[in-house]
């Protein structure tokens, strides 16, 4: 099991200072906890892109296909006399298509925020309650007693009021 180094702050500055030394020293996975929104953090742990844009661009191109091959599959399967007229024709079947492009979109939308978010939490993440409160919390995984060594270090060294292990099977 992968153990946690946890350090607690009382200010965002030195959290934001100990979460990049400890992404200068090599490593990986940082999270940071707070109470408040921090302005700097994707500067030291690096922005993220968001995936939900490319669920709702799929979500939405299918949609629009379903829904014309919706409309073209009616016409075609039953087909209406029009008087000489094609039966497939562009005006009434973009209509459909435009209400499933926009319906499929949002679905999508959706599903990719809970993608994103981790809602289905498949693995047990670090959570310090004093996060929620007042202090500002920087966390790194640790693989062994040598890593945990220098984190702490370097937690202490950035001003943290307090380091502790969380064991992997703690959480």
């Amino acid at each position: 099991m992968t153990n946690n180094v946890v350090g607690l702050f009382h200010d965002p500055e030195s959290a934001l200072t100990a979460a990049g030394e400890l992404k200068g020293a090599g490593f990986e996975s940082l999270e940071i906890m707070s109470p408040v929104p921090i302005h700097g953090v994707e500067k030291v742990l690096g922005k993220k892109k968001s995936v939900i844009k490319n669920f709702t661009f799929t979500g939405a191109l299918i949609g629009g296909m379903s829904g014309f091959a919706l409309a073209a599959g009616t016409a075609v399967l039953y087909p209406h006399p029009v008087g000489g007229r094609p039966i497939i024709t562009m005006p009434p079947f973009l209509i459909i298509s435009y209400e499933l492009t926009i319906l499929f979109g949002i679905l999508a939308t959706v599903l990719g925020f809970i993608v994103s978010s981790r809602l289905p939490a498949f693995r047990n993440r670090v959570y310090v309650p004093e996060a929620a409160v007042d202090k500002f919390v920087v966390t790194a995984p640790c693989d062994d007693a040598e890593h945990y060594q220098r984190a702490k270090a370097i937690l202490n060294a950035a001003g943290a009021e307090q380091v502790r292990k969380i064991r992997g099977d703690d959480l």
